[in-house]
This record gives structure tokens, C-alpha cells and sequence, in this order.
């Protein structure tokens, strides 16, 4: 399913990154590369806060649904 679907308060982990060349290196620079956990702290009208890898991240629901997790 999408990250954009993820509830608040859950953690998943991401299994594939859609989307162009570009944007793949975009968040696999921010982190979002396979095998990695993310918890979903805040959702707010599709947009989230995430964290990972130490980080916390502001994603917008379009990002957000670019990355896949289970």
C-alpha cells in the first residue's frame, strides 16, 4: 500500500520507491530505500510527517504515494 495511506502512529516498511529517476534519487537521498522502517508520526490533509533514520520528514500526499510499504 502507499505511505500516503498509512495511519498515524503506525510503523512500516518500505518495499519499493515509484516515480522518475529523479524523484527515486530524491528520497532514496532522504532515506527512503527499501528494507527501511518509517513511522508515520503525523498525517494532516494527505500531507505526513514521517521519521526516518533518525530524521523526521515532511512529505506531500503526492511523495507519500509514490513510496510503497508493507
Amino acid at each position: 500500500m502507499p505511505l500516503a495511506m498509512v495511519g498515524t502512529g503506525k510503523t512500516v516498511r518500505v518495499r519499493r520507491v515509484g516515480g522518475s529517476q529523479e524523484i527515486r534519487a530524491h528520497l532514496a537521498d532522504l532515506g527512503f530505500v527499501p528494507d527501511t522502517e518509517v513511522a508515520v508520526i503525523q498525517s494532516q490533509g494527505g500531507n505526513l510527517i514521517v521519521g526516518v533514520k533518525d530524521s523526521r520528514l515532511a512529505l506531500t500526499r503526492e511523495m507519500a504515494s509514490r513510496i510503497m510499504v508493507e
